[in-house]
């Protein structure tokens, strides 16, 4: 919240920031705060991923203080210790609901925040009139002095004026007592943050450390989230050194604490939220930003450490095991080389498709500048590669997460996607490429050298439901080309499980028979044609969870058959990966996974054997973060095969939006010798 060090003034603003994001979640239902209005000038909704960030971050600390309060209810004192409490109004809303009975809250935090804070509670009557007058106020560090709540002006960093102050203050040394710290030690330098945990437990035997803060520092949005706050010339310190919740744990145990459960946000949310409230929460807003969602609470986590029998009671409960966390994949020891390509090209949401040797649609998504109709084609020629854009003829509508997909016979069908949360794109169109002029330099934006040829596609059948996040594949029956579309989510369902057949000679919509048990219901997956049929991997599935199956869509005589294939060691669950068959091998690539650590590079699944191999990625010629999600790829030559990944990126939180600003190339020779 409020609390750095050579750099006080610029931390101590992100206390104003974060009081500002709590106010937004409130006011759009994510919990219950009437108090933290009065500590805000002026009321600013923030987007729907921010509210959700901030809900978690508020749920995670309620549930803590709320076992706390619980398990001490019979004690005759019992305390909360509030470091860098900048304008929390814990004491305030804990007081309305009436759940400080025998308990006193301590706040600290700077003097300039807490002088802020006591000028805000004085002149206010709501905040005035929830203190009594049974201590005299103090002079000194001691700003507000009620018979429940303390507010102190010291620097946390100075150890023993925390402790006068405190023991001025009339903290109880031996009563149980809760220490909330709320991103305040990252900001403080490691050897500083490690004395005030290593205090905490000397002083106080029968307590309970609440701390919530960031981890995974190297990985691409960990990268861009350090950048943010050196920016802000608020440096995470204590990345460092615990970059992970396995660190962290070390931590406390290593400077005194007896005992220490450390979870990501993920599995707090998905794991100790019950699925009532999560399905609350999730029907608040429009919400399109899955990927960012999880890779924020991958990076962040809550903590709990004890002091005492009675405390240890707080500790946050250890989730039930999951089959997952046993999946140990095979690695090979060599990693796959990604080199960048010269040409300015980037964007979120796209589609793409293969039209010709060296020629690769693109259409839709979203970028720097904005969002537009308009399509770009990646030429490679002699002297290398260049991005051309085309403005259609016909108004392809502005569309994300969609789908482009090659035919036989020439041509591509653009299908589905959205132009927001609350709006599918339901027109369907073919469009064809053709080249119309010579080759020219790097970058050329000449939009003469190719022209699209575009069709609306009017079906005399019913179409299925508009979508998102769907697949689209070529498969085959009775010697007759189909588009298969699979699963995707709209406006009003979370996650489709349905399938559609599209007759590409006859441009409608047809029933075939599908039999065995169809796969979960899921988007964000991929799949590929595959002996006339298609074999589909992950997505994300009806719990918001991801997925790590195989399923293969097969020709029979009727139609088609779901069979399931068991791939040993299982792969790491993803979604908003791309995949592609080569012979009997699915390459799957990118995506993302609940836990930093177990962010994907290339995975090969032999679809004969249904065994599985694990590729890193060598990303060090890449001079900038690759986010390997909402981006597109294609295999590029089947005999020396590259594949060529083209835009991804993503909202980073509140960190910024960061747009993978060049096409790569990955060398699969590897994989395949």
């Amino acid at each position: 919240m409020a609390l750095c060090f050579c750099c006080s003034t610029q931390v101590q603003g992100t206390n104003d920031s974060s009081v500002v994001s709590k106010v937004s979640a409130a006011a759009q239902g994510y919990f219950q705060d009437v108090f933290l209005q009065h500590f805000v000038c002026k009321v600013a909704r923030r987007a729907p991923l921010i509210n959700r960030g901030y809900y978690v971050r508020w749920r995670a600390v309620d549930h803590c203080v709320r076992r706390f309060l619980q398990i001490t209810e019979n004690c005759p004192v019992r305390q909360i210790l509030s470091l860098g409490a900048g304008f929390d109004s814990l004491y305030f809303r804990l007081h309305a609901d009436g759940a400080l009975d025998r308990a006193v809250v301590f706040e600290v935090d700077f003097p300039d925040v807490t002088q802020r804070k006591a000028a805000l509670i004085s002149s206010n009557i709501t905040l005035k009139e929830m203190l009594d007058s049974h201590l005299p106020s103090l002079t000194g560090p001691l700003y507000v002095s009620s018979s429940q709540y303390r507010l102190l002006g010291v620097d946390v960093r100075e150890d023993s004026q925390v402790e006068q102050a405190l023991r001025t203050a009339g903290v109880e040394w031996t009563a149980p007592t809760l220490i909330l710290s709320e991103v305040v030690l990252t900001y403080m330098e490691t050897q500083r943050s490690d004395a005030v945990i290593s205090w905490a437990a000397k002083l106080l035997p029968q307590s309970l450390f609440v701390m919530y803060e960031q981890i995974h520092p190297h990985d691409p949005f960990g990268r861009i989230m350090q950048d943010h706050f050196l920016k802000l010339n608020s440096t995470l310190h204590a990345l460092q050194q615990y970059p992970d919740t396995a660190a962290q744990t070390h931590r406390f145990l290593d400077k005194g604490w007896e005992q220490c459960v450390c979870l990501d946000m993920n599995d707090f949310y998905l794991k100790l939220v019950p699925e009532e409230e999560r399905r609350r929460v999730e029907s608040l807003e429009p919400f399109d930003e899955y990927e960012e969602w999880h890779q924020k609470c991958s990076h962040y986590f809550i903590l709990t450490a004890s002091r005492g029998s009675l405390t240890a009671q707080a500790l946050l409960t250890h989730p039930p095991a999951s089959p997952l966390s046993s999946i140990s994949p095979s690695w090979s020891p060599e990693a796959l080389i990604v080199r960048t390509i010269p040409v300015c090209m980037e964007g979120l949401g796209m589609a793409s498709t293969l039209v010709n040797t060296g020629q690769v649609l693109l259409t839709g998504g979203s970028s720097r500048v904005g969002r537009g109709a308009a399509a770009r084609v990646l030429l490679r020629g002699l002297e290398g590669w260049r991005s051309i854009s085309v403005e259609p003829s016909v108004d392809l509508g502005v569309r994300l997460y969609h789908t482009v997909t090659a035919v036989p016979g020439g041509g591509t069908v653009v299908y589905g996607g959205r132009s927001s949360p609350l709006n599918p794109v339901r027109s369907l169109f073919k469009v064809s490429v053709h080249p119309c002029g010579p080759t020219g330099p790097l970058d050329s934006q000449d939009p003469d050298a190719v022209k699209l040829c575009e069709e609306q596609i009017v079906s005399t059948s019913d179409p299925p439901p508009p979508r998102w996040r769907h697949t689209a594949t070529v498969v085959s029956h009775k010697d007759k080309y189909f588009l298969f579309v699979f699963g995707g989510k709209n406006e009003s369902e979370a996650v489709l499980g349905d399938g559609y057949f599209l007759c590409v000679e006859q441009q409608h919509w047809t029933e075939i028979p599908v039999e065995g048990a169809s796969p979960e219901a899921r988007h964000s997956h991929s799949a590929c044609s595959y002996q006339g049929g298609a074999v589909v991997f992950g997505g994300l599935g009806t719990r918001g969870v991801p997925l790590g199956d195989t399923v293969v869509l097969r020709p029979i005589e009727r139609g088609f058959c779901w069979e399931r294939i068991e791939v040993e060691p299982p792969p790491f669950p993803r979604y908003s990966h791309s995949a592609h068959v080569i012979g009997e091998k699915l390459i799957v690539v990118g995506g993302v996974w609940l836990h930093s650590d177990g962010v994907p590079g290339v995975i090969v699944i032999n679809l004969t054997t249904g065994s599985s191999v694990e590729f890193s990625l060598d990303t060090t010629s890449v001079p900038w973060p690759l986010m390997l999600h909402s981006f597109c790829s294609e295999l590029m030559d089947q005999k020396n095969p590259e594949l060529l990944l083209i835009g991804g990126g993503g909202n980073c939180f509140s960190f910024g939006t960061h747009f993978n600003p060049q096409p790569v190339t990955v060398d699969l020779r590897p994989v395949l010798g």
